[in-house]
Formats: structure tokens, C-alpha cells, sequence
């Protein structure tokens, strides 16, 4: 059975506050478990919390973990000092990303842990790091084959593509559909996910102004979705100006677009808990 469980859903910025309470006001963060592999999809301030939870149930027993980066944005980053695993010396964290960036992804991960901005420098804590930079864009991971692929979304950022002994799993958290553009190569790509977590950030009106940003439109988002013939969307990097009325309505809109194409896709926004079971019920 492979596990899928989200801990931050948000784009941006935390937006903690009794507006957000449902889904979530943390960055971006999503555990994939399979057998003993766990594997953490971006970095962002959900990963306190799930840190918190693996210190918890693995106690005083060895842990190793990778982390695959889609890119060193802000979001995506900003947990990693308070991530608990890490001060730990039984912990053993690989984290991957793309080679290519203008600074490198040690140089960004740990210049956000030099004293101007932390206490503790990165080189300094006690547990085991490992950072590489991946120059292929496929490689596995026990279990799991991966597969990275360029986001359209400003520098360097990629998506990845998961596939697991009980199905696929797509992560695109900042991406921006090209709208009436070609997408061809997006559509392969996550062509027949069983899930595919992805950018939704704004609504069509909202995009009018956001062109460029990197970001998508959940218009947009559902028909490449559709056209991919995917089982299950998950609409992701949620607006940090959007509570949880605002996000309601985009999972309405959403299924009513697959309603009229007379689609059978699952539609949901991620929240902070969800999980989703492939090989079993969710």
C-alpha cells in the first residue's frame, strides 16, 4: 500500500487564522510512504508538523528519509530549520534537486540558516545530511521510479512523477498550465495518474492579472487534468489570500467543469490531514 498525506497545502506564505482552519495555512509539504521508503515532496512550513510526527513514532530507532525539492523558493524551503529529524543523529535525510540553478542547492538551503536569518548554521546540526544535485531526470528510489520534468513557473523549478508499486502519484505544486498553448508534453507526463497534486492558485478572473507569475488557473489545472485522463485531482498551492469559503468554491467549480465534459475525475482541494491510499481505501 502506498500512502499519500499532506502537511502543508499553501502557496507563498503561512496563512494561519480561523479562516484557513479547515484546509490549512501551511506551505507546501506532502508525505508519500510505501513499505519502510518515505519520501517528502517539498519543504515548506508543513514539514514542522510531520517532523514532530516522525520523531514521535520512530522514537529513538534510525530514520531515513529523502527529500525532493521542486525548487528553493521561499514556500517550499522554509521548514527545513525547524524540521526535528535534522538535530537528530540517527536521522539520515537525502534531499534532491535539480542541478542548474543559479545558486546552488546547498549554497540556497544553507543560506537561509546563516546567523542573519537562524541560530544554528546548517553544517552544524547533528544529524545526517546529504544534499545532491540530480543531473538525470530519472533515477529511483526504492521502491518508487522517479521521473522530474520543467514546471513552467519562473527560475528553475521542476514537477515529479512517481511511480509507486500501487500506482501513480504527480506533483506539480507551481506550475502554469499555458493556456491555449501546447501542452502536450505536460499531458504525457502525468498521463494516467492515479493522483496528481497540482498548482490551482487562482481563479479566471484572479489569472487575468497573474499571467506569468507561474502559477495556475483551476480552469485551466482541470482541463490539462482531463485531457491527461486523471483519476483523482488534488488542487494545490492554495492563494494565501483565499479562506476556506473561497477554496469551497473551487472545488465546486471544478467538478462542475468535469460534470459538463462529462468527465469521471475525482476532484478535491488538498487540506492540511488529507491522506489518500493507493492499493487501499482512503
Amino acid at each position: 500500500m502506498t500512502r499519500v498525506k499532506f502537511w502543508g497545502v499553501r502557496g507563498s506564505i503561512p496563512t494561519p487564522g480561523p479562516g484557513t482552519a479547515y484546509y490549512g495555512g501551511n506551505t507546501s509539504c506532502v508525505e508519500v510512504r510505501s513499505g519502510d521508503e518515505i519520501i517528502i515532496l517539498d519543504a515548506g512550513t508543513g514539514l514542522r508538523a510531520l517532523g514532530a510526527a516522525l520523531m514521535a513514532e520512530f522514537k529513538n530507532q534510525p530514520l531515513n528519509l529523502t527529500m525532493l525539492l521542486t525548487h528553493t523558493h521561499w514556500d517550499h524551503i522554509h521548514g527545513i530549520p525547524f524540521f526535528a529529524p535534522i538535530y537528530n543523529p540517527k536521522c539520515r535525510l537525502r534531499i534532491l534537486g535539480c542541478v542548474g540553478a543559479r545558486k546552488g542547492l546547498v549554497e540556497a538551503l544553507t543560506g537561509q540558516m546563516e546567523s542573519t536569518y537562524f541560530p544554528v548554521p546548517f553544517a552544524k546540526v547533528p544529524g545526517n545530511i546529504e544534499v545532491e544535485e540530480f543531473k538525470e531526470l530519472n533515477f529511483d528510489i526504492g521502491p518508487f521510479v522517479i521521473r522530474a520534468q520543467r514546471a513552467n513557473h519562473p527560475g528553475l523549478c521542476v514537477g515529479y512523477r512517481l511511480f509507486t508499486p500501487d500506482g501513480l502519484i504527480c506533483f506539480f505544486p507551481d506550475t502554469e498550465p499555458r493556456t491555449g498553448g501546447d501542452d502536450r508534453e505536460m499531458i504525457e507526463f502525468i498521463r494516467d495518474s492515479d493522483v496528481l497534486i497540482h498548482d490551482a492558485q487562482y481563479d479566471a478572473a484572479e489569472y487575468k492579472t497573474h499571467m506569468g507569475w507561474g502559477h495556475g488557473c483551476v480552469d485551466d489545472t482541470v482541463m490539462l487534468a482531463l485531457q491527461a485522463k486523471v483519476k483523482h485531482l488534488c488542487l494545490f498551492h492554495h492563494d494565501p489570500d483565499h479562506d476556506d469559503e473561497k477554496i469551497d468554491r473551487f472545488v465546486k467549480h471544478a467538478r462542475q467543469i468535469v460534470r459538463k465534459r462529462k468527465g469521471k475525475m475525482k476532484v478535491d482541494a488538498a487540506r492540511e490531514g488529507m491522506t489518500i491510499q493507493l492499493g487501499g481505501k482512503s
